[in-house]
């Protein structure tokens, strides 16, 4: 027996009994055991989970939570104990923060082992028995039923009506009419009409399937492991930040040694040197950064809630902002998953049908023109199509749902619209006999009384087959096949699903319908066209997405012309050379340097594959793009996992697209994508202003104890230092908590979704932060020492021991610091405008945090407590008044550099 590479689809029932050693009896018990030991249970493996330990040291993994642990332990080493511990408390602090985030690991596996079912029918030692999914074996013969989840991937020997819902797996909106005969070889999966793969669910008929695949062979379990293998990369900021941090340590590192050895060089014990060198560490180090940019993505999480967007990963909010490609799947992402009629065709002419979706009111049209009445070929059209169909029509809280197949629900709903009740139609006509749909006859038909006496047939199915069938147009005229296959060729080129109708009356009024005596006696009563209807707002989000820089690609298992038709909608496809829509089969055959071209100028894939989607995003990936991936099927999760940003649809996707996602769509709405993006950006923008005002603050420390260790003098062999590692981490965590979160909640940019996307590949720190870090740092810095002495030489000429003075002065440089970081808080609500442009009050938290910081500053100088914790003193009210002065200082200054910056930039623009 083999199991290899074998195409299952395209061999025939003798040879799969053949190579698979099995029966159309299916297995003896002992067989069964024997494979079950060979091949292993009827399950998808799961991965096991990184340890606590291992997500706990990917936290500490970061060049400057070393520099951090590395100056904790040699300020215990050297007695600072209190200034130890408070940097080691900053570490731990910002290590549980990120702990917290990554420890919620991915489920996805999980979800997909709970689509297999529990319980499956198969036949063992001759009969029929019910066993756990678990111990099916490949050579099982499955029976299926209406209702039941395929249990493994089973090639079909009988088939009665079957049809199997396989969106989660394929894409395709409509659930597929399967078959027993084979298919090509090289047929995609959604073609594979002789297959029923593990996972899907069978919506009608019955069936007898040979199982082939089980397991990780299958089809689900294929993309088990696609999931298994792919790793979500870093996003862009992320990436960005730890280039920083790695510029941010090499440069501490490189410092710090060059103030430990001109402090020995000037003289001063190599302890102090190194305590010194200690000390710049800890100013250069911006400890609140990791803070702030968790609790403003945290921010924008909630905000985006209130927009349909539930995001599952922080980080996901700023990548959205970072996106220059949205790689969207099509049936009910870009569309409503609603099968609506559109057009209805007959010997007389083409009417069309208005009213999207399940909502059974709507006008017909012929040439524009709206008609009152049916015409009587339309009615007896749509009666046909009513009476030839097993769905159902109901209301349910304002809103109509279908019960059965969507296609034919579509006609229930056209015969509404026009004022036809099916209840009644079902009444007046009622049903003596059918035949079922089969996919060798590709048609039903149904027998039903007529009111006037009699029998009538109603039929409806593959146009070709029903014509063919036929003898006449419903008026009486000679049947035309050119013109019917011309009408069919039409509306397949526009993305429709075509439908042909028939009736007939039945001679010497029968009660009992034969398929083989059906003939030639049949009026074709015209085709209908019915398509999934885009959602109403699909356009406008493409459009914005458009107008942001935002490439959008359509990548769909459904049919290459029903993509044409709806890309053609949506703006993706102008049908120019060069412009056409890529198969997944051809996907298969191209290296990655050819993949990486086309994706780059295609932008409409169909029929594709989940090793297609997946080798989709790498290939853009690979061309410089941030990639967010769109979908809900089982298909998409591997790719929605490698995505730069994964997108699941909340109400129609399954629980496997969700854990593989980053973020999960509460109303199914391609527009919230737009939207999602609009808050993305405008969270990356606020993070930036805050990275403006944080990172002064680290650079403006560092370089006073750059000056104080090159130019200040010394006492007793000592460093004279105005500011301690303590006061410094006070600093950076008041800061960066109380004044810089405020900056999460400023508005959006005027033209936040007029701009292009970042460059993936774009510094974090610009050439115009750079300047601004320096620029304030300096003024910063230039305060700080002029009043350290301002406050320390009377205060030493007053005769106050030198102990008691330095105190008071580093006070007083931590209070001006602090001071100046409030008022330049005000500038940092715009990068380039002024804070009259957006509004001195439009942001009450800005005001809220300078007050707190205000606060916890008068808590640090006037309580005893922390007096002693961060080594302060109280002043006297005449103290603050040179730090207020200080910090408004820099009020004009960078008003006039933001002036300066606006007129650079008009001047580039003219």
């Amino acid at each position: 027996m083999t199991t290899g590479n074998v195409d299952w689809h395209a061999a025939s029932v003798g040879q799969l009994f053949e190579l698979l050693n099995s029966s159309a009896a299916g297995l003896t018990g002992a067989e069964a055991q024997e494979r079950l030991h060979r091949h292993g249970p009827n399950r998808l493996q799961r991965r096991k989970r990184d340890s606590g330990l291992l997500i706990l040291f990917r936290q500490l993994n970061n060049p400057l939570v070393y520099v951090l642990l590395v100056a904790a332990i040699l300020a215990v080493l050297m007695g600072k104990m209190t200034d130890g511990f408070v940097v080691l408390a900053v570490v731990v602090l910002n290590t549980l923060i990120g702990f917290v985030q990554e420890s919620r690991a991915s489920r996805a596996i999980e979800a997909l082992t709970r689509m297999v079912p529990e319980q499956a029918t198969v036949l063992r030692e001759g009969g029929p028995a019910e066993i756990p999914t678990h111990d099916i074996v490949p050579g099982d013969i499955v029976l299926l039923e209406p209702g039941d989840k395929v249990p493994a991937d089973l090639r079909l020997i009988e088939a009665r009506s079957l049809q199997i819902e396989e969106a989660a797996l394929t894409g395709e909106s409509l659930p597929a009419t399967k078959q027993v005969e084979p298919v090509a070889a090289d047929a995609g999966v959604g073609d594979r009409l002789c297959m029923a793969f593990g996972g899907t669910l069978v919506t009608s008929g019955a069936a007898v399937g040979l199982v082939v695949a089980t397991g990780g062979a299958t089809e689900l379990g294929r993309i088990s492991g696609l999931l298994h293998e792919t790793t979500a990369p870093q996003t862009p900021m992320e990436r960005r930040l730890g280039g920083l941090a790695r510029h941010i340590t090499l440069g501490i590192l490189l410092v710090a040694t060059l103030i430990c050895a001109v402090g020995v060089l000037r003289g001063a014990a190599f302890l102090d040197s190194a305590f010194a060198a200690i000390t710049l560490a800890v100013a250069s180090i911006p400890e609140g950064l990791p803070a702030v940019v968790t609790i403003a993505s945290a921010l924008g999480v909630r905000m985006m809630a209130r927009r349909n967007v539930i995001i599952r990963y922080l980080p996901a909010v700023e990548t959205l902002g970072s996106t220059t490609v949205i790689c969207t799947d099509k049936t009910g992402t870009l569309t409503r998953n609603e099968m609506t009629v559109q057009v209805l065709w007959t010997s007389t002419g083409e009417y069309g049908l208005s009213g999207a979706g399940y909502i059974p009111h709507g006008t017909l049209s012929r040439d524009g023109a709206q008609i009152m009445d049916p015409p009587p070929d339309v009615d007896e059209l749509l009666r046909s199509g009513v009476l030839c169909n097993d769905a159902t029509l109901a209301e349910a809280s304002g809103s109509w749902t279908i019960g059965g197949d969507p296609t034919e629900g579509a006609l229930l709903v056209a015969a509404r619209k026009l004022g036809m009740d099916e209840a009644a139609l079902r009444e007046a006509w009622p049903r003596r006999d059918v035949v079922p749909f089969d996919s060798q006859r590709r048609y039903m038909a149904s027998l039903h009384a007529s009111p006037s006496g009699g029998t009538v047939v109603c039929l409806k199915g593959a146009p070709e087959m029903v014509s063919g069938m036929c003898s006449s147009f419903a008026d009486g005229s000679a049947l035309q096949p050119a013109r019917i296959h011309d009408a069919v060729e039409e509306f397949a080129a526009r993305g429709m699903r075509v439908l042909a109708v028939a009736s007939g009356v039945m001679a010497g009024g029968a009660m009992r319908l034969d398929p083989e005596t059906l003939g030639q006696s049949l009026r074709f009563l015209g085709l209908v066209g019915m398509i999934d209807p885009l959602r109403d707002e699909a356009i406008g989000a493409v459009r914005a997405c458009h107008r942001a820089g935002i490439t959008v690609k359509m990548v769909t298992g459904d049919h290459p012309a029903t993509a044409s038709a709806v890309a053609v909608q949506l703006g993706l496809l102008d049908r120019t050379p060069g412009h056409e829509v890529v198969v997944g089969n051809r996907l298969a055959g191209t290296s990655d340097q050819e993949l990486e071209r086309l994706v780059g100028r295609s932008n409409v894939f169909a029929r594709v594959a989940p090793e297609h989607k997946l080798r989709l995003v790498k290939a853009l990936q690979a061309n410089g793009e941030v990639v967010a991936m769109t979908g809900d099927g089982v298909n998409d999760a591997p790719a929605l996992k490698r995505a730069d940003i994964g997108v699941a649809m909340g109400i129609g996707g399954t629980a496997v697209a969700k854990e593989a996602a980053d973020m999960v769509l509460a109303d199914d709405n391609f527009a919230s994508i737009a939207a999602a993006v609009e808050e993305g950006r405008r969270v990356y923008d606020n993070l930036i202003k805050s990275l403006a005002f944080i990172l002064p603050t680290s650079l403006g420390q560092a370089m006073l104890i750059l000056v104080a260790v090159l130019f200040f003098p010394e006492q007793q062999g000592h460093l004279l230092m105005p500011i301690e590692p303590v006061q410094i981490l006070w600093v950076n965590l008041v800061v960066a908590i109380a004044l810089a979160l405020p900056l999460a909640f400023e508005a959006k940019e005027p033209d936040v979704m007029h701009r292009p996307p970042r460059a993936p590949n774009a510094p974090l720190l610009s050439c115009f932060i750079v300047v601004r870090t320096f620029l304030v740092a300096t003024l910063m810095t230039g305060g700080a020492v002029a009043l350290f002495f301002y406050e320390y030489l009377p205060d030493l000429e007053r005769g106050i021991l030198p102990a008691a003075a330095l105190a008071e002065s580093q006070t007083v440089v931590v209070t001006t610091i602090i001071v100046f970081q409030a008022i330049y808080l005000l500038n940092c609500r715009s990068l380039t405008n002024s804070v009259w442009h957006i509004g001195l009050f439009a942001n009450r938290h800005v005001y809220e945090g300078i007050v707190t910081t205000l606060a916890l500053q008068l808590a640090l100088v006037y309580m005893p407590s922390l007096n002693h914790l961060f080594h302060t003193s109280p002043l006297d009210p005449e103290d603050w008044i040179a730090p207020v002065l200080a910090g408004l200082i820099g009020l004009p200054v960078i008003a006039f550099e933001k002036r300066c910056w606006r007129l650079r930039e008009q001047g580039k623009r003219a």
